[in-house]
């Protein structure tokens, strides 16, 4: 089901290209720099601005059942504990707001953002993205699809003109930017075309559309998979209309201002965790390694994307989400 992204990326990479053709600089908030060009915060010069708590908080993107989520990731906690000589505390996120709010904020260390709201996360908070879950071989990804029932009248991406549409967030990638970029090519423009109702999460417009709520919803492949085999809805209810090419999904990032030391063990504990058997290897099928990333590379379309959207890291920008 993995596999890297390819003729989705060139296209975009096509659509936006000319203005997005020059050396990329860092959006960064006034309070970071970028010395090195890598789009992230550098870390403090001074040694005394570098932090090495004694207590790590940890947070995963929200999602609709964070007690659920607590209880699966406290395998990876055990062994982050294990290997940083730390105690690790689970906080359990409302929004994306807030989750990048506590890391600008000094109280978040380390935490996965879902792929939209990672650059806000770098440039708003400092975050740096290093890690993502993926297979053996190196991939990753989840896809782009939509839903709508089963016995709907919508069965091209056209049809959805004139429907009552749930998006997810305004800066959600897949459940928002991506289909403002891609769906004109595709027949239909959001907000023109058709109604757009942010729903909130994916959880909640796959939800919205078996109940009715909604006449279809773009969301991600990931979130909907791991529904379905929580028996949170019944996939002969519903059928896929079209999906894309994998998107890269949660990043794994931590505060810009910890020391290198302690940078070095993170990087350890996630890079040498084994999913087999656990149960955030049973959540996450498909998964079973993080692998390295960057963020100037991995969430270069992302970027675009954003771009082609009119996004701006500004905390207006933030409020907006």
């Amino acid at each position: 089901m993995l596999r890297h992204t390819t003729s989705l990326l060139v296209s975009l990479a096509l659509s936006v290209g000319a203005a997005f053709a020059q050396e990329e600089t860092a959006a960064l908030d006034s309070q970071y720099t970028d010395a090195d060009g890598d789009l992230v915060a550098d870390a403090p010069t001074e040694a005394g601005d570098l932090k090495d708590p004694d207590t790590l908080v940890f947070a995963y993107t929200p999602v609709e059942d964070p007690a659920i989520y607590e209880d699966i990731w406290e395998p990876f906690i055990s062994h982050l504990e294990e290997v940083t000589g730390k105690d690790v505390q689970f906080f359990a996120v409302q929004s994306n707001s807030a989750e990048v709010e506590a890391m600008r904020s000094g109280r978040l260390h380390i935490a996965g953002f879902s792929t939209g709201p990672t650059p806000f996360a770098v440039n708003l908070a400092g975050a740096v993205p290093f890690a993502i879950m993926g297979a053996d071989d190196g991939q990753f990804g989840y896809k782009l699809q939509i839903y709508t029932q089963a016995d709907s009248d919508i069965k091209e991406v056209p049809d959805l003109a004139g429907k009552r549409i749930a998006h997810t967030s305004p800066t959600s990638n897949s459940g928002n930017l991506a289909p403002r970029a891609l769906f004109p090519d595709l027949g239909v423009v959001p907000d023109e075309d058709y109604e757009v109702v942010y729903s909130g999460s994916h959880d909640q417009s796959m939800l919205g559309v078996v109940a009715g709520d909604y006449d279809a919803a773009p969301v991600a492949s990931e979130v909907v998979d791991r529904m379905a085999e929580r028996g949170l809805y019944d996939p002969a209810e519903v059928r896929i209309v079209w999906e894309s090419d994998p998107f890269p999904t949660t990043s794994y990032a931590y505060a810009h201002d910890l020391t290198p030391e302690l940078k070095e063990k993170i990087e350890e504990a996630f890079f040498s965790f084994d999913f087999a058997g656990t149960a955030l290897g049973e959540e996450f099928t498909g998964v079973s390694k993080f692998i390295p990333i960057t963020y100037k590379d991995q969430w270069k379309v992302i970027r675009q994307i954003q771009k082609a959207n009119g996004v701006e890291y500004t905390p207006a920008g933030l409020a907006a989400e």
